[in-house]
């Protein structure tokens, strides 16, 4: 569900823009931005995808942006007011205009969020009760009358949403896809099925239009929305994504100057460390995404029945020497990670302090610890009357990183538990997506990107009703946590709330529903031509408002 295992295409993803050819198109305006994958679908209602997300965020504009620093500044809400209970907000629209002249206004938004939750798509949760909590949002979802969705616009320029319960980091979900806007009579206008399939039937409100695109192919051109309500600070005409694959072609381009901002990682990252030239343009930011194994313990799968018994997901876990893997295999500034939260993630309101500071809080149960891992097989062994286990994993080998990720986990847990045995299952990412949906896999490498930043981005993940690709796991106490910092009685407490998820967190890593590996950084090399990329670790990956060509 949500975005699920989109994520996955960023460990090979790579991440570049280029001038056209050179410096003498920079002063063009012009920028070729380079993909990992094909954008899924412009429908911000259907979008699933980083790509999607990415590209819907360059044309459309919500409520609220993120700034430089990833948090949420006014865009087309102009200010806000919130209820004393926190249960309402009311946006106030600036004077803004869809790119065929129409105004923009608050209509558009009630449209929008009514026919995501009537659509009921796998991003619709977002509006429910596991995160944004908008009125009512679950039962449109399940069928309900949408007009009974807690949405409303008193006047053009006012759009009022009703809470089920306070949500601490709502501001911040108004920059995700989800809560666009659309324009509803532009919508209508449309045959059944096809907005956001072309520039004709996308509209934009945002920095840039749609100058051509086609479903599927690996070219989308853009160019700069006139009608912007903050046209005067975008600086790029144009510019266009290309979809590619090769992280070598990519570090080539860059030293031909044919590239102006790449991604790269392994052994490329300490090449370039070792360049006095090209390591002056490398930096690297830390992405949000946490990397993990996941372990199928539906007792009546055909293979991993065995995984059902928390002793033996424990083993692997502690069998794992996840520092060898970043500083050995990964080499992109990625951190070793021991929590089902990622490290430089989610800062506590009050404290400033990450969610996931201390990364010792669970080394009981995660860690590098062969005598632990082998306590732990022992008991596994006993419980289930078997002295050897052959376990598939299965990874998309869209790059080569994650190969290098596996085979090092094979050799480490094959090494450390002797009778366990590992079978690499390597596949395109629509077959490895299609493995995971149907439930044919033991072991799986897969990572997940924040949508918003808050600890429960990741926490809803593995509850009961949380994801089609939940571990096969469910456990009351966590629900019921997960439940009352949400709507319950800790979702307006902000300290408790934060405490209480911490709770949760131990009953996930004492069961060993996943087994944590590493925060993923980006490792760029950019261009001293090129200015104003913002990266961020949550929501929209990269925007491209501010960028400047020399």
């Amino acid at each position: 569900m949500k975005k699920i295992f989109m994520a996955v295409l960023l460990l090979v993803t790579m991440i570049f823009t280029g001038c056209g050819g050179g410096s003498d198109s920079a002063g063009d305006g012009k920028l070729s931005v380079m993909l990992g994958s094909n954008v899924v679908s412009l429908d911000s209602a259907n979008a699933t995808d980083v790509a999607s997300f990415e590209v819907i965020a360059d044309c459309i504009d919500g409520l609220m942006q993120l700034d430089s620093e990833g948090k949420a500044i006014p865009a087309l809400a102009e200010s806000y007011d919130v209820s004393e209970d926190g249960k309402t907000y009311t946006f106030h629209l600036r004077e803004a205009k869809w790119a065929n002249g129409d105004p923009v206004t608050a209509d558009d938004f009630v449209f929008a969020w009514r026919r995501h939750c009537q659509k009921a798509e796998e991003y619709s949760y977002i509006m429910g009760n596991t995160v944004a909590c908008v009125k009512n949002a679950d039962a449109v979802i399940k069928g309900a009358d949408p007009m009974t969705l807690g949405v409303s616009a008193p006047d053009a320029k006012t759009f009022v949403v009703e809470l089920d319960a306070p949500v601490p980091f709502f501001p911040s979900l108004m920059t995700f896809a989800t809560f666009y806007p659309i324009n509803e009579k532009f919508y209508n206008s449309l045959e059944e099925g096809s907005y956001g399939t072309s520039p004709e039937t996308f509209l934009s409100n945002g920095a840039f239009v749609l100058e051509s695109y086609i479903p599927g192919t690996a070219n989308i051109k853009l160019k700069k929305n006139d009608s912007y309500w903050n046209a005067a600070q975008i600086s790029l005409d144009k510019w266009e994504y290309q979809i590619v694959s090769s992280s070598d072609n990519a570090l080539t381009s860059f030293k031909n100057g044919t590239l102006s901002l790449v991604g790269i990682g392994g052994n490329q990252v300490e090449h370039v460390k070792k360049d006095a030239e090209l390591s002056k343009n490398l930096q690297t930011f830390p992405s949000g995404i946490l990397q993990y194994l996941s372990f199928n313990q539906d007792p009546k799968n055909h293979h991993a029945g065995a995984l059902s018994n928390v002793n033996l997901r424990l083993a692997i876990s502690n069998a794992i020497d996840r520092e060898s893997l970043v500083e050995n295999y990964i080499m992109s500034g990625a951190k070793a990670t021991y929590t089902a939260v990622p490290v430089e993630f989610a800062p506590n309101a009050e404290t400033g302090k990450f969610f996931s500071e201390d990364q010792k809080k669970f080394s009981d149960v995660v860690g590098f610890n062969v005598d632990k891992a082998q306590n732990f097989l022992k008991k596994a062994q006993s419980e289930l009357g078997k002295e050897n286990f052959e376990l598939n994993l299965i990874y998309s080998n869209d790059g080569d990183s994650a190969t290098k990720v596996v085979q090092a986990i094979k050799s480490q847990v094959e090494e450390n538990l002797p009778g366990v045995t590992i079978k690499l299952q390597p596949m395109p990412k629509a077959e490895y997506l299609s493995n995971l949906t149907s439930n044919n896999y033991d072991l799986a490498l897969t990572d997940w990107k924040p949508d918003y930043d808050d600890p429960m981005t990741f926490f809803t993940l593995w509850t009961t009703s949380g994801c089609e690709i939940a571990e096969h796991w469910s456990n009351a106490d966590y629900d019921k946590i997960i439940s009352d910092c949400t709507t319950g009685a800790l979702a307006s407490d902000y300290s408790a709330r934060w405490n209480a998820l911490y709770d949760a967190e131990k009953i996930l890593l004492d069961n060993a529903v996943i087994a944590p590996l590493c925060t993923d950084y980006s490792a760029v090399l950019i261009s001293p031509s090129v200015t104003g990329i913002d990266f961020h670790v949550a929501g929209v990956d990269r925007v491209f408002k501010n960028v400047k060509l020399k």
